[in-house]
């Protein structure tokens, strides 16, 4: 049985571990300390090591992890990532059969350039292209490049569990809010991120089908998000791709 677990780092990321017995391929590194103290408390052996895009607090602890445990980094072909020696593509697979799992790689530009996300065993590591209520700062791409990527990912099936970047939920459930102030499915999921958060408790994973009902940038079809997109840019939006733009440029100041 595979199970997925979080390790958390730095301010506010997530390490996410991919463990089927005593064997674990980790996403997004962002420190090494963590994942050394995991793998050595869990008696677990590393095999591999999956990135989503190049940005420091994904990678930092890369290298340190490679020195030690010699295993293979995956990571994408068209960025620049130290100890990445297997650069992966839109439709690549990559399969891991010590853990009985296999990868489809994603390719999502948009936060970055060239970054990918990895669907497999009904998980979706996003990294900071789509997150829970949210998506990623528009650092190297168009909006245009960022909702192509967002509607790649939710054309997963709708019971995919979505394990991003970061543990940004609440603020992003706030802003959330601000777009549909009547959506009951935005008001439920902000009770239940502040008592698990009240607890502790990590917010992610999401599912696809819970993004659907509650996140913003996914829902430019939805006539409130429309409304409400329009009035903050001041002008009619003609296409799902304008809502999107006016959303993230609302939400960078948001």
């Amino acid at each position: 049985m595979v199970d997925v677990f979080p390790v958390a780092a730095l301010k506010d990321n997530y390490i996410w571990f991919i463990r089927n017995g005593d064997i674990v391929v980790v996403v997004d590194p962002s420190d090494a300390v963590p994942v050394d103290q995991t793998l050595a408390a869990q008696g677990l052996k590393l095999t591999a090591i999956l990135v989503t895009h190049h940005h420091w607090d994904h990678v930092n602890g890369i290298e340190s992890l490679v020195e030690r445990y010699r295993v293979p980094v995956y990571g994408p072909k068209l960025e620049t990532i130290p100890q990445c020696r297997h650069g992966v593509i839109d439709g690549d697979t990559i399969a891991f059969p010590d853990l009985d799992l296999a990868f489809k790689v994603l390719g999502v530009p948009g936060h970055t350039s060239g970054a990918v996300a990895y669907f497999g065993a009904e998980s979706l590591f996003s990294g900071d292209t789509l997150f829970t209520a949210g998506c990623g700062r528009l650092f190297e791409g168009t909006a245009e490049q960022m909702y192509t990527s967002l509607t790649k990912l939710m054309s997963l099936p709708p019971q995919t569990r979505l394990y991003c970047g970061h543990e940004y939920t609440r603020a992003n459930l706030a802003f959330a809010r601000a777009v549909e102030p009547d959506n009951t499915a935005i008001a439920a999921r902000i009770r239940e991120t502040a008592a698990r958060r009240a607890h502790g408790l990590p917010t992610v994973p999401s599912t696809l089908d819970l993004e659907r009902q509650t996140n913003p940038f996914v829902r430019c079809s939805a006539p409130e998000v429309k409304r409400a997109a329009e009035r903050q840019a001041r002008r009619p939006l003609c296409s799902d791709t304008e809502i999107f733009a006016a959303l993230r440029q609302w939400k960078d100041i948001y």
